[in-house]
């Protein structure tokens, strides 16, 4: 392994959690059982669970000690403080509501924020952020550039929002017709693809001359930096703080899950500078969450989060983390694998189109792979495909989105590349195979956040 292009582990494990492998005949009648969906796939029958990277972190021994310092008072925690000025330290924003996670800002911030028939300009939806701009009124439209869409570009920054789109937006539509422009750094609908600093910049001055907010889901923003001071020219030299500093200064606010780079298992925020909003704010995360003071976290996560955000920035854990990601992707690469290039700071995604040609979009071709990926292995993950796009709020009909991927997620300091060997190895044993994978329908579609809860059977 070179050492230099993948990084060797910056931490030492100082405790285990034991894991174990059923039978291939116990995993075919799990995921019957799951309705082939792997988000019902109980834990303990999981060899590496790579569904997500959301609130499956491990903490470091200093988030662990900080835990002991919980001030669990109903109000006025000192954790809340420590945590308030932390994220002021880092992110630069004057005002922070605590939420128990991400979801909980982003119904906070549209509730406020939006008013019934506005529309959101966004660079590509993310399942629940459209869902709470939609329940509130709102139109969600994608203004990410066209490249995003296209699985086979390897070129960077391709989170990036199309300012041409914008623009066309607000002089068809009129400023006082945009809520806010939402700008996630990076984009995960899109394979973890980050956007760069000249195109916030852009954007910033875009809005600022018609008086629209800006707000970033912030969720994987440190990843975001990582690219920026990788591949943007200017940054090579700019610590990873500097660098989130200057990225927010182009926004209005953020809403952040903290279980991804904050390192935490739960939690999450909303920040603004607007004073008017953040009373507006105060009001409602009181009604859905708990007191301004705590928002649903309990004092001790607080604690943890604010040495999470304080760790999340040193250089060594996010080289490492970007690079044990890109190791699993060149790993599929090289194997001849179809993946989102270029492989982005989250997960590995797999182009299904390429992957599943002999299944048709509307047989939910992602769906089935992850299916049968976890039989195949054992190891877990999720559809991102048009299962996750759900429907037309005004029409009912599925939306069909370009990219139809299964995201292999990493955890963040929880596996080795040996786990990451054999997760490629099971997807390359797989596409050997892959004519075998059946298409799915629906046996059981909620009505919102199908992706969730939904059951499926083969075709």
């Amino acid at each position: 392994m070179n050492l230099k292009e993948y990084p060797a582990e910056p931490f030492r494990i100082k405790a285990v959690e034991t894991v174990k492998m059923i039978t291939r005949e116990e995993r075919v009648k799990v995921i019957k059982e799951a309705g082939y969906n792997t988000f019902l796939i109980n834990s303990e029958d999981v060899y590496i669970d790579l569904l997500t990277d959301s609130g499956t972190n491990a903490m470091s021994d200093r988030q662990w000690a900080a835990m002991m310092l919980g001030d669990e008072a109903y109000a006025g925690s000192r954790n809340f403080q420590h945590l308030e000025k932390t994220i002021r330290e880092y992110y630069g924003f004057r005002y922070v509501v605590p939420t128990h996670q991400g979801r909980g800002a982003e119904n906070i911030l549209s509730q406020i924020a939006i008013k019934p028939g506005q529309f959101v300009p966004g660079n590509m939806y993310f399942t629940t952020t459209r869902y709470h701009q939609e329940r509130n009124g709102g139109i969600f439209v994608d203004v990410i550039r066209d490249e995003a869409h296209d699985a086979t570009l390897n070129i960077p920054f391709k989170g990036d929002i199309d300012l041409q789109k914008l623009q066309m937006l607000i002089d068809e539509k009129g400023a006082d017709n945009i809520a806010y422009v939402c700008l996630a750094v990076t984009v995960n609908m899109a394979g973890g693809q980050p956007v760069s600093m000249k195109n916030m910049r852009a954007v910033r001055a875009i809005t600022r001359k018609y008086g629209i907010n800006i707000f970033y889901d912030a969720t994987r923003c440190i990843e975001n930096a990582y690219f920026i001071k990788e591949q943007e020219e200017g940054f090579a030299d700019k610590t990873i703080k500097e660098i989130v500093l200057e990225m927010f200064s182009y926004a209005d606010g953020c809403t952040m899950s903290g279980k991804k780079d904050c390192l935490v298992n739960i939690g999450g925020f909303l920040c603004m500078n607007d004073e008017e909003l953040f009373e507006k704010a105060k009001e409602l995360v009181v009604v859905y969450e708990g007191m301004p003071s705590y928002g649903g976290m309990a004092g001790r996560d607080m604690e943890a989060m604010a040495v999470g955000l304080q760790e999340s920035v040193q250089f060594e854990y996010i080289e490492h983390r970007i690079k044990q990601v890109r190791y699993l992707g060149d790993k599929l690469k090289a194997a001849g694998i179809p993946i989102v290039e270029p492989v982005g700071g989250h997960g590995v995604f797999i182009d299904v189109r390429r992957f599943c040609p002999h299944l048709s979009q509307d047989q939910l071709p992602a769906q089935s792979l992850a299916a049968n990926l976890y039989v195949e292995s054992g190891v877990r993950c999720m559809e991102r495909g048009i299962v996750s796009a759900g429907r037309n709020t005004r029409t009912g009909e599925n939306h069909f989105p370009k990219l139809e991927t299964v995201r292999l997620t990493i955890p963040r300091r929880v596996y080795t590349y040996r786990h990451l060997d054999v997760v490629a190895d099971a997807v390359i044993n797989l596409y050997k195979e892959r004519e075998k994978i059946r298409g799915l329908r629906f046996v059981y579609e909620p009505k919102q956040l199908r992706f969730f809860t939904a059951r499926f059977e083969e075709i």
